[in-house]
C-alpha cells in the first residue's frame, strides 16, 4: 500500500470513491445516502487537495480510496482525521486498516489522533475502536474518538 499526497489527476476519481464509500453506510442503518460536507463535491476535494490535506491510498497502481487530515493549529501534536474512505469493492479486506496504520507512520510526530463518526454508524465504530480508539465524548448524534500513541 502506498499513501501519497493526493494530486488534482486524482480529483475525480477520488470523489467517485468517497461517494460509493459513504453511500454504502445505507447498508449499516444509514438514515439515507449521504456523507460529510463535500464528500461528493470534486470542487471541495479539489480545494482539500489544494491545501495539502487529501493523501490518496493506492495499491499494485490503483487508487482504492483516500484520507483527509488536518494538524491542529493550537496543537501541532495532534491530528484530525477529517474521513478515511476506501471503494467499497475493497471493504472488509484489511485495506482500511493497513490505510490507518500508513498514516499513523506518515506522521511519526503526532501524538494523538481525534476523529468524530455517527453514532448510528456501528461500522465505523467498531472500525476505529479495533485501531484503538475510544470515545471521549458524545454529542448531537455523534461520537468524538481519539488515539494517544505511545
Amino acid at each position: 500500500m502506498e499513501l501519497t499526497r493526493a494530486t488534482i489527476a486524482q480529483v475525480k476519481r477520488l470523489t467517485e470513491i468517497s461517494k460509493a464509500a459513504f453511500d454504502s453506510d445505507l447498508s449499516v442503518g444509514a438514515p439515507g445516502p449521504g456523507g460529510p460536507p463535500g464528500y461528493d463535491e470534486e470542487k471541495w476535494l479539489q480545494q482539500q487537495v489544494q491545501q495539502g490535506a487529501a493523501y490518496a491510498i493506492v495499491i499494485d497502481d490503483v487508487l482504492i480510496g483516500g484520507a483527509l487530515v488536518f494538524r491542529d493549529r493550537r496543537v501541532p501534536s495532534v491530528m484530525e482525521l477529517g474521513r478515511v474512505f476506501i471503494d467499497p469493492a475493497f471493504h472488509r479486506q484489511g485495506q482500511g486498516l493497513a490505510a490507518m496504520h500508513a498514516l499513523e507512520r506518515h506522521f511519526p510526530d503526532i501524538q494523538r489522533w481525534r476523529l468524530d463518526t455517527p453514532s448510528w454508524n456501528t461500522r465505523t465504530r467498531a472500525f476505529y475502536e479495533k485501531l484503538g480508539y475510544v470515545i471521549t465524548r458524545r454529542s448531537r448524534g455523534f461520537l468524538f474518538m481519539q488515539k494517544d500513541m505511545a
